[in-house]
């Protein structure tokens, strides 16, 4: 990078006067300025929806709840769709933090494939892991710390006011197509197990199953693959990784 030409910096005589005219700040300036436009904007959504919601009911109590539930949801719909990093980059910091730590099973004898595709689909498994316990689809997720993590009913997980019903889903599509494709080929079935390891908000839970899927704290990814009976001899280990790397092929470059 070119060092900042001398000539672009002010001299001492092109500077204000010491006593120059103290412009002062009055309520219309400040308002036009982007945050405060954006906190004008939730206040106005928060309000509509309070009214609205407080005259449907004929109960302004429910209708001050549903203004601060509707003033939350604007507040993280913008923190994430206005983030200077994309999503794909900050997908990518959780997948690392979780190859740190798969990468410590490798004297153990376990093999791992990270971002692998799934055939026919937009899908793909962040990190395939195969070992002594067994084979295993794990998903990194880089979650907003500020909201918390839940589940209801022992069926449904929630990201604060977010269902995460669809990634549930597609964390359990992976798995099964997975286990498809290497069955196939290996000639007899073989289980992919699927999980979220999630990372950012606190997990109230060491793992739990949800919808067919494991999920987990992050930093749990290791202890939730060796915490197993062994399963698989270390043939086994290398032919069912040699057809993984081949009926999944990488997402991006070399895998």
């Amino acid at each position: 990078m070119s060092e900042r030409p001398e000539a672009a910096r002010p001299e001492p005589e092109a500077l204000e006067p010491a006593f120059a005219p103290i412009e002062r700040a009055n309520v219309r300036g400040l308002l036009q300025q982007p945050r405060f436009k954006r906190l004008r904007n939730r206040l106005l959504v928060a309000l509509a929806v309070g009214v609205a919601v407080g005259f449907l009911t004929g109960n302004w109590q429910v209708g001050v709840t549903a203004a601060v539930v509707a003033a939350i949801v604007d507040t993280v719909y913008r923190a994430r769709k206005s983030s200077s990093v994309p999503a794909w980059r900050r997908s990518s910091v959780a997948e690392r933090r979780t190859e740190a730590q798969l990468r410590k099973l490798e004297r153990n004898g376990y093999r791992t494939l990270h971002a692998r595709a799934i055939p026919g689909s937009e899908a793909q498994i962040d990190h395939l892991v195969i070992g002594p316990t067994g084979v295993y689809a794990v998903d990194s997720e880089k979650w907003d710390k500020r909201l918390s993590v839940r589940v209801q009913m022992g069926k449904k997980l929630f990201h604060g006011p977010f269902d995460m019903k669809a990634r549930l889903a597609e964390a359990h599509f992976e798995a099964a197509e997975a286990s498809k494709y290497i069955s196939e080929v290996y000639g007899r079935e073989v289980s992919v197990v699927p999980s979220l390891a999630i990372y950012g908000p606190a997990v109230p839970w060491k793992i739990m199953t949800i919808k067919g899927v494991d999920v987990y704290e992050g930093g749990r990814a290791r202890k939730w693959i060796t915490k197993r009976e062994k399963a698989l001899t270390e043939t086994e280990i290398d032919r069912l990784y040699e057809i993984a790397a081949e009926v999944l092929p990488p997402r991006y470059g070399d895998g």
